[in-house]
């Protein structure tokens, strides 16, 4: 199964807790997070990522579903 990461630039604040929590999902590029590539496998640090951003910056979907960040 794959899933798709997105992150909205115009939310994204630059704090690095996604990229400090899956380096090889996601990036700092300048001021702004970015995913590493934009379709991965199903991983469980993806949401958490979702889950920590504090600018709830960051959507995982399953296809249409959206899966992250988690309710």
């Amino acid at each position: 199964m794959t899933w798709t990461t997105e992150i909205d630039p115009r939310q994204c604040m630059g704090s690095g807790m996604c990229a400090a929590l899956a380096p090889d999902l996601f990036r700092l590029d300048g001021a702004h997070a970015e995913p590493v590539r934009a379709e991965i496998a199903e991983d469980g640090r993806a949401l958490d990522a979702a889950d920590s951003c504090p600018a709830l910056a960051i959507v995982v979907r399953d296809g249409p579903r959206t899966v992250g960040p988690r309710p």
